[in-house]
């Protein structure tokens, strides 16, 4: 059985500023804005929401397929998904489009100037969870907003549990929208910003909003993650990490460890130690996609960390 993950693919260009922006930006002159930034580091990543799960999700063992909607120019990513043996059954070309692409100018004080657009991702809404056979568990990561509306619809209709996870999509929905979502989920994931702002569209508490699901999951970077189920909260450590690099993809890499627990029946502290594991194994590396570890490599960790072993 698959794991569906409907989300985006994207291109992440990352260009470092070598002086501080507030230097080169004149308060007085912000009406007449015009400048421009010398980058002479300049890498390219793969990066999306559903590249980033589907990648970490196979490296733990699960059997992830993603459905998302690309554009002319994604030949260089279908060509690595080819080499890691991800499915793209249902990765959709959309003609005379861009794949969706952030192009994000750090200056030495890590603040950040990014430019996304969307392209191919407005498009998500053709494709179809009936499409998709075999598939046990699915999520909703950021992607084209007509999309997420009708994959959450889809999944509801098909009986297919799925994990809500509005990201930085959340903005896009008013609390009548994210409460529909709420009602057809058997789980939500958001980080602590989201979280604030879920309680603040929907005007109920986190606390209200988990006893409408299975599951409600709060991360808060380095101080750990929070589950509100089986009215509990059960609190989940951060994993010390060996270098703080990039949290770059870190909640993808969080939610891959979710989605494996929840396929494998995992219990809720088990399957939010693992997530916080495949957090901390990511922000040691740059980009979303550039850390590579076995299974046994991830289990041994897990060992380390929680004295027992992954189901």
């Amino acid at each position: 059985m698959h794991t569906l993950i409907c989300g985006s693919m994207a291109y992440d260009t990352i260009m470092v500023f070598n002086d501080h922006f507030k230097n080169h930006i004149l308060p007085e002159k912000i009406h007449i804005l015009n400048v421009a930034f010398l980058v002479p580091d300049m890498r390219r990543e793969f990066g999306g929401c559903a590249g980033n799960i589907a990648y970490n999700l196979q490296m733990i063992g699960g059997n992830p397929l993603i459905m998302a909607t690309v554009g002319d120019d994604h030949q260089p990513y279908a060509s690595r998904l080819s080499g890691l043996a991800l499915a793209q059954t249902h990765v959709r070309h959309i003609d005379a489009t861009f794949t969706a692409q952030a192009f994000i100018t750090t200056d030495l004080a890590d603040n950040q100037i990014t430019a996304f657009h969307p392209g191919a991702m407005n498009f998500s809404h053709e494709n179809h969870v009936s499409d998709a056979k075999n598939v046990s568990l699915g999520i909703i990561a950021p992607d084209g907003r007509d999309g997420m509306v009708q994959h959450a619809q889809e999944f509801h209709e098909a009986g297919i549990p799925f994990v809500f996870d509005p990201g930085q999509g959340l903005p896009m929905f008013n609390g009548e929208e994210l409460l529909d979502f709420i009602g057809k989920a058997d789980y939500v994931a958001v980080n602590d910003y989201e979280g604030q702002l879920l309680h603040e569209r929907t005007g109920y508490p986190l606390e209200s909003l988990a006893k409408l699901v299975k599951g409600l999951i709060v991360t808060k970077g380095s101080e750990g993650s929070i589950i509100y189920a089986d009215s509990q909260q059960i609190v989940i450590p951060s994993v010390k990490p060996e270098r703080l690099i990039d949290p770059t993809g870190c909640g993808d890499a969080y939610r891959a460890g979710l989605l494996y627990g929840l396929t494998n029946e995992m219990d809720w502290q088990s399957t939010g130690q693992l997530a916080s594991l495949m957090g901390a194994l990511k922000i040691a590396q740059r980009g979303g996609q550039n850390h590579s570890f076995s299974r046994d490599e991830i289990d041994q960790r897990y060992f380390e960390v929680f004295g027992n072993r992954i189901l």
